[in-house]
């Protein structure tokens, strides 16, 4: 291996948002994760709802005060093909 392009290799802790602590090694010093095992709900078998309200009425709420004008349509009239 050539020396001084790799980087440097730590023993670190990997730190989960529900507190569960893992030994890891890595080229970072301190990680924190969303989610792991201990509480993914493919691992653990139970679904936990973060998010309540549903992704329609979110963007409802986001843009209930903005007024979009309608479109006006333009018809495109095509020239009849001449008879043999």
């Amino acid at each position: 291996m050539k020396e001084g392009i790799h980087p440097k290799y730590f023993k670190t802790t990997a730190t989960c948002a529900c507190g569960a602590h893992y030994e890891i090694a890595s080229n970072k010093e301190n990680i924190r994760v969303d989610i792991c095992s201990a509480c993914h709900p493919l691992f653990t078998g139970k679904q936990k709802l973060l998010d309540t309200e549903g992704r329609v009425q979110k963007f409802k709420k986001k843009y209930a005060g903005i007024k979009i004008k309608p479109r006006t349509k333009k018809v495109i009239r095509r020239k009849k093909a001449p008879k043999k």
